[in-house]
């Protein structure tokens, strides 16, 4: 694992008992470029890189409060990772832990990150990260995060591990909003939705 930070601290566990990393987030202007802190991990033959974004970014989802407070505020005090959440009126409670180890669901993906191109700066996924389209990250309404998970096209049988760290969608019944890159992978970018199989990634 590497790190590179400055600023202060908050730790997150990215799975219990297995791999723990310590963020730090910027509290700073909005002219800050993205790498104020990096952690870069691998799972598999899969590279993962963190970044934190600074606190005025906008957020990728209008999230009204996080665990009875402001988003930014339960970010900031490192209170995101299962904690309720309401979006539009609408009280979400995420799963435990011992709950999201165990999940494994089959239902309808679709993708994000275009609408975030054409916005100045950056955006701010709803546990801190900076949200890079390109990543394969993804956006879940109740796994705790971040969280890995494995996802597989059913159409095509084509299949990559991702990292959660944001909240979604929140449209319809769908079950996992994936990153345009993650979606590109998984061979559905175009058609824009996909049939998929999602499994918790088990961590040593």
């Amino acid at each position: 694992m590497l790190v590179s930070c400055g600023f202060f601290s908050t730790s997150y566990d990215i799975a219990k008992g297995t791999v723990v990393a310590t963020y730090k987030t910027a509290k700073i202007a909005t002219d800050i470029t993205v790498g104020t802190c990096k952690v870069a991990y691998k799972i598999g033959k899969y590279t993962f890189e963190v970044v934190m974004a600074p606190l005025d970014w906008p957020m990728t989802h209008d999230i009204e409060s996080i665990d009875g407070m402001s988003p930014k505020e339960a970010i900031a005090q490192g209170r995101v990772k299962n904690s309720p959440y309401v979006v539009k009126g609408k009280r979400y409670v995420p799963m435990t832990i011992d709950e999201a180890l165990k999940y494994s669901e089959t239902g309808l993906a679709s993708w994000y990150g275009r609408e975030t191109q054409r916005q100045k700066g950056g955006n701010m996924t709803a546990n801190g990260e900076a949200f890079d389209p390109k990543k394969p990250t993804a956006a879940h309404k109740y796994l705790p995060l971040p969280m890995h998970v494995r996802v597989k096209n059913l159409d095509n049988g084509r299949s990559m591990i991702v990292r959660v760290n944001d909240r979604g969608p929140f449209v319809g019944s769908r079950i996992i909003d994936l990153s345009s890159g993650a979606a590109k992978q998984l061979g559905f970018y175009q058609k824009g939705l996909a049939r998929v199989k999602i499994e918790t990634v088990q961590l040593d």
